[in-house]
């Protein structure tokens, strides 16, 4: 036997555990449910979570199973966070009537300290690496981005709309400064090579 791989999800009002089990045949399935514990069977895989942090309801709780996993969605006794799945002690220590802990008003509405947005952007600012001129890739994206913005800047009318019709046309695949061949056709898409042109929606 061994544990198949689960996580699980909560709200205040209950626990969904995915159980996930490539496979499933639901007829082999077996799946107990009892205030503190839930066990899980399948072929030769068992899972056991004993005790459960809190008390659920069995009769209130349900399960679908999918062919690859398995969903438990279990009703909470109580409302409130469990925070994590397997509690630390058994049934017989907890009161039947003992609702969990949840926070107290004044502990909820506690406001949080605010961020200093404008320090965190000129700490990450002033932490940017100093750029070697020597470095042929210097500059990255801002270098590149600001050679096409000169070029386009610089250039005359005619240019100016071979580039603007050619990255639109080709879908930023291709950018031409060649008026007289740009202005008589529709540019084509040219992917990198190895890529698939696709168009969305």
């Amino acid at each position: 036997m061994y544990e198949p791989r689960h996580e699980f999800y909560e709200t205040d009002d209950g626990v969904t555990i995915s159980i996930f089990d490539k496979g499933v045949v639901p007829e082999n399935v077996s799946i107990e449910l009892s205030p503190r514990s839930l066990v899980y069977e399948h072929g030769d895989k068992k899972l056991t979570l004993d005790p459960l942090t809190g008390e659920i309801d069995p009769d209130c709780s349900d399960s679908s199973i999918g062919k690859f996993k398995v969903e438990v969605k279990l009703q909470k006794k109580y409302p409130g966070r469990w925070v994590r799945l397997v509690g630390e002690s058994s049934s017989s220590d907890l009161p039947p009537t003992a609702p969990l802990s949840t926070p107290t008003p004044s502990e909820s509405m506690r406001p949080r300290p605010r961020k200093n947005w404008e320090g965190i952007a000129e700490e990450a600012i002033n932490a940017e690496p100093e750029i070697s001129p020597e470095d042929p890739n210097a500059g990255g994206d801002a270098a590149v981005n600001g050679f096409f913005q000169k070029l386009f800047a610089d250039a005359d009318d005619d240019t100016k709309k071979a580039m603007m019709k050619s990255y639109q046309e080709s879908g930023g695949t291709t950018l031409s400064t060649n008026w007289a061949d740009v202005g008589k056709k529709k540019v084509d898409v040219k992917p990198p090579e190895g890529s698939e042109w696709r168009k969305w929606g």
